[in-house]
């Protein structure tokens, strides 16, 4: 959904402003720190989490390279803290002191494109070629779909991690990057994916956010209603979903665990579904942690979610759940390189009739994989092993700094 500036206004918060400031104060004493840690690695994921890609890539250079002066940038009220205070060097997220490492750090290292003090801020600067910096995305997940957002205009991000030759070539393809800046190294947390215990009765129910939804703006109201929740078709279907009776009964006749956990961005509206099974849990964030979940499934239901790519790699049963495919097209993601149809790792339903169906089926047969999607993940990831972080390490080594 392309946004008008006005649109995008309606995102800029108060903090924002109060970070220009702190940029202003942090950019003439960067300068000076900088003499004494011209090979600094600032390593992040999102402000409150050590759970992805960054921490993974953090935890490596941490045991693997010590001779490199690497930092972790985190909230020091995030629940995830002490893992990586055990690890290494951090710094608060978005405090003075951050500010100063990214300005002074050889490289900015994160799995999140707006892994930074402020995104708004540090958007405007990089983007418009104020602030020089030597970028590194490590990436959030496999990317499947056109992400504007993305683009080389909207990043001028250095290094590009990919994780499949298909993903590769279309990134290099369509998004803009100059040769040899989009790199098929893996992404690093695809290294903790080849040891799991899992539980043979567990359900996983992971959908996506609807960016609509998450942070409406005035655009918003051109795919629905979202002045409450539970007009949302998102509340609506997944609510119908986790109460039908249906659902309740294969879990009692099979023993099933069921387990809805959705994306971080839909976790504040939690408390909006009721459901009164014992065999459902509700599971909220920080309790919960989506690779262990993932890990530990013996079957995952997700609508569009990069996550899915992660069930896939550790080639489980999944089914695709997409009761709002056109208007998740029109107001998040483009199709892109990917056919859910033809390329996907499990059945794509369109109702709450077909998945219910397809779950039980999955039930009686063990959740065992079908011939056809542990085909597709054979063709599919074309890297399978245990040298993501490695290869990500040596390729932002061979990277001169700006």
């Amino acid at each position: 959904m392309e946004e008008t500036l006005f649109q995008k206004l309606q995102r800029v918060k108060p903090a924002d402003i109060g970070h220009v400031f702190l940029f202003m104060l942090a950019l003439p004493i960067s300068l000076i720190y900088r003499l004494f840690r011209r090979n600094m690695w600032l390593i992040c994921d999102n402000k409150n989490e050590a759970r992805d890609n960054g921490y993974h890539f953090f935890r490596y250079v941490c045991e693997k390279h010590p001779e490199i002066d690497a930092v972790y940038a985190i909230s020091y009220r995030s629940p995830d803290y002490s893992k990586v205070k055990n690890l290494g060097k951090t710094v608060n997220y978005g405090s003075l002191k951050h500010w100063i490492y990214y300005l002074a750090a050889e490289k900015n290292i994160s799995s999140q494109k707006g892994g930074k003090p402020n995104a708004a801020v540090c958007y405007f600067l990089e983007v418009k070629g104020l602030l020089k910096n030597t970028r590194i995305f490590l990436q959030h997940g496999i990317i499947k779909d056109d992400m504007p957002w993305l683009y080389y205009e909207n990043t001028k991000m250095r290094l590009f991690v990919c994780s499949t030759k298909r993903e590769c070539d279309y990134v290099s393809e369509k998004y803009g990057y100059p040769d040899g800046w989009v790199q098929e190294l893996g992404i690093c947390r695809l290294d903790c994916l080849h040891d799991m215990q899992v539980k043979p009765k567990q359900v996983l129910i992971m959908p996506t956010w609807r960016s609509w939804i998450a942070t409406p703006t005035s655009a918003s109201y051109e795919i629905e209603d979202v002045s409450k929740f539970t007009n949302t078709e998102y509340y609506k279907s997944w609510s119908a979903f986790l109460s039908d009776g249906r659902l309740n009964d294969i879990a009692e006749e099979y023993g099933l665990d069921i387990v809805f956990y959705p994306h971080r961005d839909m976790q504040p509206y939690l408390s909006y579904f009721n459901i009164n099974s014992p065999r459902i849990t509700i599971a909220s964030w920080p309790e919960y942690d989506v690779q262990e979940l993932l890990k530990e499934s013996a079957y995952l239901i997700t609508d569009y979610s990069s996550i899915a790519m992660d069930f896939a790699y550790m080639k489980k049963r999944l089914t695709y759940y997409q009761f709002d495919y056109k208007d998740f097209r029109r107001g998040q993601y483009p199709e892109g390189y990917f056919s859910y149809e033809n390329d996907g790792f499990g059945r794509v339903c369109y109702n709450a009739d077909e998945v219910l169906s397809e779950l039980e089926t999955a039930a009686q047969e063990d959740f065992r994989n079908v011939d056809i999607y542990l085909k597709r993940h054979d063709e599919f990831f074309d890297l399978y092993d245990t040298q993501n972080c490695e290869r990500n390490f040596n390729a932002i080594v061979s990277i001169i700094a700006l």
